[in-house]
């Protein structure tokens, strides 16, 4: 019998928790950014081998909300938490503990989830506050002792970089460990459910993050209106591939914020749209066309619709 579980990861913003995904994966199921925000849906990322089978919930990272985008996706990263059979969660311990970290820490010495991994990502850095990490965890647990008289037992504690593979593996054994025996939930050659529209979004804004920095940070969207799928084509490499052709909107607030998105001669958007066509392409194995198209939207982050559209309005909110 394979050993099977649905794990959450969770932590703050900017942690580590898609990198970690990704190279337990082995393959991009999240986009990875410094800027804040990156990772706006709950991405299934999915491990399976021989041991059995890992699902993992790449969450939001939980911040600082600004705005009914910012405070929606801290919901969605908490309620991702909830339900899954491993609580991992990712603390970035280059920084010192950050409120978002205690917040975790205090929320699970509250509700003593069975299985906890805590896993201190850049171990590589230095300094590294693993001290501080464990003291501000002991503080957690005396003051949910102090609420409801009992204590929580010690989570698993992990030095890692998660960027390397040395590191996921560490981390994959230890969820492997803690998993139950169970029937696969998905079949072996599937790495993630997340839907292709959503991927696809993902890929362009993460272009738009690395061009741009913090100039956009949060108020870009980007909403894959259509997907028309073709008939082969030889590429370059003497292969035929499907033709996915791709309109695509991008959401700005200002019509101030127009020519940021587009930039000079129309270089960003040209840039952004050749290494999404690549990535999708190579992602999907197909031949990416993709027109992008700006579009101003006030106030879209405070929109339901929109954000519906966009995939932030799902069974977790």
């Amino acid at each position: 019998m394979s050993k099977v579980a649905i794990v959450g990861i969770v932590g703050r913003t900017n942690a580590g928790k898609s990198t970690l995904v990704n190279a337990l994966v082995g393959e991009k199921v999240s986009i990875v950014s410094p800027v804040e925000q990156t990772t706006r849906n709950t991405v299934r990322g999915i491990v399976s081998d021989e041991r059995g089978q890992l699902v993992l919930l790449d969450t939001p990272g939980l911040h600082k909300a600004v705005g009914e985008l910012g405070r929606l996706l801290n919901r969605m990263a908490r309620r991702s938490a909830a339900g899954t059979d491993i609580t991992c969660v990712v603390f970035d311990a280059a920084q010192e503990p950050q409120l978002e970290d205690i917040g975790w820490m205090q929320r699970i010495a509250k509700e003593k989830p069975e299985k906890v991994v805590f896993v201190l990502n850049k171990a590589d850095r230095a300094p590294f506050y693993e001290t501080m990490f464990r003291d501000a965890w002991a503080e957690a647990l005396t003051s949910a002792a102090a609420e409801d008289g009992s204590r929580y037992g010690e989570p698993l504690w992990i030095k890692c970089i998660a960027s390397t593979p040395g590191g996921a593996k560490q981390v994959g054994e230890a969820l492997f460990e803690l998993a139950e025996e169970g029937e696969k939930l998905f079949d072996d050659d599937i790495v993630t459910d997340y839907p292709r529209k959503l991927a696809i979004a993902d890929s362009i804004r993460e272009k738009y993050l690395a061009k741009l920095h913090q100039e956009l940070p949060h108020e870009l969207g980007v909403f894959v209106k259509s997907i028309h799928e073709k008939p082969p084509r030889t590429s370059a490499n003497g292969t035929d591939l499907p033709v996915w052709e791709i309109g695509v909107d991008i959401l700005v607030n200002r019509a101030s914020q127009k020519p940021i998105v587009i930039g000079k001669a129309a270089q960003t958007i040209k840039y952004v749209r050749k290494c999404s066509e690549r990535e999708v392409g190579e992602m999907f194995g197909v031949k990416a066309a993709m027109e992008l198209w700006v579009r101003v939207e006030p106030n879209w982050m405070k929109n339901p619709k929109i954000l519906a559209e966009l995939g932030y309005m799902g069974d977790l909110v």
